[in-house]
């Protein structure tokens, strides 16, 4: 399936929300993604509440849905670089600053993007599609992600929505498992830079047959 992105103007407005939220659910739902739906129109609360918030109500405001390799990203675009979303520690009686808490929590990775223009926040969620191709990376990729999700038990860590490690959490626990492999070959008298170096043709070759 061609998932073209999705993308609407509009003028930032409470009574725009629940309008947005509806047309959202219903563009999943052609593209088969309707399992996402809550995560996602939460998501386009929060952040379309955060430009009425710190942008102000009545600013012109794009909101963008598109695939992003095996990821659904969702942009919200408004003119005004200078307001930042950043995440607040709300006090438990705060009726607001949660907004960006709550954007972070349920999504896998979120940012701001500065464009000379404009802003664009963003924010990624995992969804259980193939990467383009087809090929889901095979075995390889569910061991690496076992031993990932293993290392990452020995420390403190943020987990996504479905219980695995975040992304960012994931990446890390992926550098100290080759930083260790690398102390483990030199104690053991390998040259670990020939390691690499075999390692990355063979992942390079791996790459070109999946494309082939």
């Amino acid at each position: 399936m061609v998932r073209t992105p999705w993308i609407v103007e509009f003028m930032a407005a409470e009574a725009e929300v629940a309008a947005l939220r509806r047309r959202v659910r219903d563009h999943l739902g052609t593209w088969g993604l309707q399992a996402l739906a809550d995560e996602v129109q939460l998501c386009v609360s929060e952040l379309v509440a955060n430009v009425i918030s710190h942008v102000g109500a009545g600013t012109p405001t794009t909101l963008a849905v598109l695939m992003n390799g095996t990821f659904l990203r969702i942009e919200v675009h408004d003119p005004d670089s200078r307001a930042l979303p950043t995440l607040v520690d709300a006090d438990a009686e705060a009726e607001g600053g949660r907004g960006m808490a709550l954007v972070a929590a349920i999504s896998d990775r979120w940012g701001v993007r500065l464009l000379a223009d404009r802003k664009v926040t963003w924010c990624e969620l995992a969804t259980v599609l193939l990467p383009s191709g087809g090929h889901p990376g095979g075995a390889r990729v569910s061991r690496a992600e076992a031993v990932i999700d293993l290392y990452g038990a020995s420390g403190p860590r943020t987990r996504s929505r479905t219980g695995r490690l975040s992304i960012a959490e994931g990446e890390e626990a992926a550098i100290f498992i080759i930083t260790d492999l690398l102390h483990w070959l030199r104690t053991h008298g390998h040259d670990a830079d020939d390691v690499l170096d075999r390692a990355q043709t063979r992942f390079e070759t791996q790459m070109a047959e999946v494309g082939s």
